[in-house]
Formats: structure tokens, C-alpha cells, sequence
């Protein structure tokens, strides 16, 4: 009996194994971005356009660029929608997400402030950009531009919304912070958002238009 578990144990961890592997190919970390790109949010709330450029903050440009083309974002929640401070999302696939964040995104220096509008990656300490994105509903300079915590200063812009503000700004935001605390659980259990969160918005599509 213990022998079959074990069995099943291990063909299990191989399929899972596999199934990440079916949407992360390293190969793909070789895709470098241009030097500035527009791409396009389509969401439940309507679309906005972000544009980059990869001068501000070069190894947060080049995996946002290779994780959208990839059609990572495709399907994450704004789980974190804080009313005048930030618009947070990100995937809830862990295995998708692990399978990336093995490959670390290098620090490097904020070039450009955290006003209303830009783009920066979530960060908890050294190497940790690689999954989670915040718009600034808000200036947050010089806030999050100069706070440090973990060895690392501050939280790199490396785009701006240029169009569809508003739609950021109806994003749903009365749960706040509340996903926040069961961000661990969510990763184990996806459904978790639908069923305690059912009024999050999703992002249905983020698609490359102008490079």
C-alpha cells in the first residue's frame, strides 16, 4: 500500500512537473525587449495601454516583455486594488509562477518616480521582481521611490499608462488589502479569490500593440 502511494506520489510531482514545464521554456529568457513598446490591458473592466521603456530599468522590461508575449498575465486578478495608492496584480498559477521566478530579475536603481500612472514591479527584498506588477493610482513619490527595506531601495518604474486611466481607476477596490492576507492560501487554492473575492477584476488579455 505505502509502495502504490509512493508510486503515485511520484507520477504526480512528473505530471505537474511537465505541466509547467509546457509554459515556461527557458529559451524565452533570451527574448529581449525593445527599446520602448505599448502593449494593451484588456480586462473586466475595460482596456487601458501601458507604454515602456526599457532605459528606465532594463532587467524589469526585458521579463515583463518576455512574460506578456508568453501570455502570462493572461487571466490574473488585480487582487490588490487599494484606493489612491496602488492597482496590484499578478498570476495564481504557482506552478507558472515558481517556474519563472527561478530565474531572477537583477536589482537596479529607480530612474524614474512612482507617480499616478507608472509601472513597477512588486518586490520583497533582493532579486524578488519576477511575477507581481503595481500601477500607481496615486503619486507615490518620493515614497516608493526611497524606502528601504530588505537591501534594496526603492521600486523601479519602467512604464506608464498613456491611455485609459480611468479604467485603472474603476478597478474594484473594497476589499483593499484583504486578498493581501491570503495571498499564501490563494497559491495553494485559486478559487479561494472567486469564492471570498468574487468582485475582483481580472486581466482577460495583455497584448503587444506598437514597438
Amino acid at each position: 500500500m505505502w509502495q502504490n502511494k509512493s508510486l503515485w506520489g511520484c507520477v504526480l510531482m512528473l505530471l505537474l512537473s511537465a505541466c509547467a514545464g509546457s509554459r515556461f521554456k527557458q529559451s524565452w529568457l533570451n527574448q529581449n525587449a525593445p527599446d520602448s513598446f505599448t502593449v494593451r490591458f484588456s480586462t473586466t473592466k475595460g482596456q487601458f495601454d501601458i507604454a515602456v521603456q526599457r532605459k528606465l530599468s532594463p532587467a524589469a522590461a526585458d521579463r515583463f516583455y518576455q512574460q506578456l508575449i508568453h501570455r502570462f498575465y493572461d487571466g490574473a486578478y488585480f487582487y490588490r486594488v487599494v484606493p489612491g495608492f496602488v492597482a496590484q496584480f499578478g498570476p495564481t498559477d504557482t506552478l507558472m509562477k515558481n517556474a519563472w521566478a527561478k530565474h531572477k530579475v537583477p536589482d537596479e536603481p529607480v530612474l524614474a518616480s512612482n507617480t499616478r500612472g507608472a509601472l513597477a514591479y512588486a518586490r520583497s527584498g533582493k532579486e524578488t521582481r519576477n511575477a507581481d506588477l503595481f500601477i500607481n493610482t496615486q503619486s507615490n513619490s518620493p515614497r516608493l521611490d526611497t524606502i528601504r527595506y530588505n537591501g534594496v531601495t526603492g521600486f523601479p518604474v519602467f512604464g506608464h499608462v498613456v491611455q485609459g486611466m480611468d479604467v485603472v481607476d474603476s478597478l474594484y477596490s473594497g476589499y483593499a488589502n484583504q486578498p493581501m492576507r491570503l495571498i499564501d492560501s490563494v497559491h495553494k487554492n485559486t478559487r479561494i479569490l472567486d469564492q471570498r473575492f468574487p468582485k475582483l477584476d481580472k486581466i482577460k488579455s495583455v497584448k503587444l500593440i506598437k514597438q
